[in-house]
């Protein structure tokens, strides 16, 4: 018999995340796109351009795996169910009369519910993208890291391409230049679920889709509650540089003493040189007196 612990685990672990959970994922995405600089007006005069950049904002991971595993990009309008529930959302938040959606979003217990619920999709995400590229590459734990990755932080990978199509692509922005917290946490998932699918692990998987969701919702919501641009991999990140590149710079200060020994050797000779044919001038003159 179970114990209650692994069956709360297990009960949550098959959670469905239709319709509630994507209802808050992709209300959160298409937000997010309506606070960008000019998406209003573009919603008003091009629909159809601002419906695409929205699904793409609501399954760029989804769209980003298929591309990876040269499956069709367009796999995610066969779920006619979510593709309508996306644009219904898209629809409210962009034409609602009075704004209303914005204004009932505007407030801070309606964001952080939605944000913590998306944080649960963002795990099943990467509970999936893992699954699916194991069912091809039977162990290949670099695709199934890469592909976990891309289902669960892929949509601002897409978008970007979407920006750099549009011409207002900022490269200080883009993802693989410059991670974000999301795109951080969300590959440190894939490596951890990776190494539970491949059994070097030992931990079962609806235990560590709870633990992991219960640390994705936290830090979300303290970041948004503080304000704040949390980030508990810093520590970690700095170490980690200092001990595979850290040690380069150790180096640096012998050169550098090296090279200003070369150039005060190099100075002394140079100056040393005009004294001494000076003095020989002066020997010289000295001689031709005496004689």
């Amino acid at each position: 018999m179970d114990s209650p612990w692994n069956e709360l685990t297990l009960a949550f672990s098959r959670t469905s995340m239709f319709p509630f959970f994507d209802i808050a994922h992709y209300l959160v995405s298409v937000m997010a796109l309506k606070h960008q600089p000019g998406a209003a007006e573009l919603a008003w005069k091009n629909p159809l351009s601002s419906w695409f950049t929205a699904m793409l904002h609501c399954f760029g991971g989804g769209i980003l795996s298929c591309v990876l595993l040269a499956e069709p990009p367009l796999r995610f309008l066969a779920n006619s169910t979510n593709v309508l529930l996306a644009s219904s959302i898209w629809y409210i938040a962009f034409f609602c009369p009075c704004d209303l959606v914005s204004q009932g979003y505007s407030f801070l217990p309606v964001q952080l519910l939605a944000a913590g619920m998306k944080e649960v999709t963002r795990t099943w995400k990467i509970v999936g993208g893992v699954t699916h590229a194991n069912s091809y590459y039977k162990n290949g734990w670099i695709v199934m890291i890469a592909i976990g990755w891309a289902r669960g932080a892929g949509g601002s990978i897409i978008t970007n391409f979407e920006q750099l199509i549009k011409g207002c692509w900022k490269p200080e922005a883009e993802e693989w230049l410059k991670m974000s917290y999301t795109a951080k946490v969300t590959l440190l998932g894939s490596v951890i679920f990776t190494f539970q699918q491949t059994k070097h692990l030992a931990i079962s998987r609806h235990n560590l889709m709870f633990f992991f969701t219960v640390f994705l919702v936290a830090t979300k919501i303290t970041m948004m509650i503080t304000e704040t641009a949390l980030m508990p991999f810093a520590c970690f990140e700095d170490t980690l540089s200092q001990m595979l590149f850290g040690w380069q710079q150790k180096f640096l200060p012998c050169e550098k003493k090296s090279e200003t020994k070369s150039s005060f050797n190099g100075t002394g000779s140079s100056t040393s040189k005009p004294v001494a044919n000076a003095s020989e001038k002066v020997k010289k003159k000295h001689s031709k007196k005496t004689e």
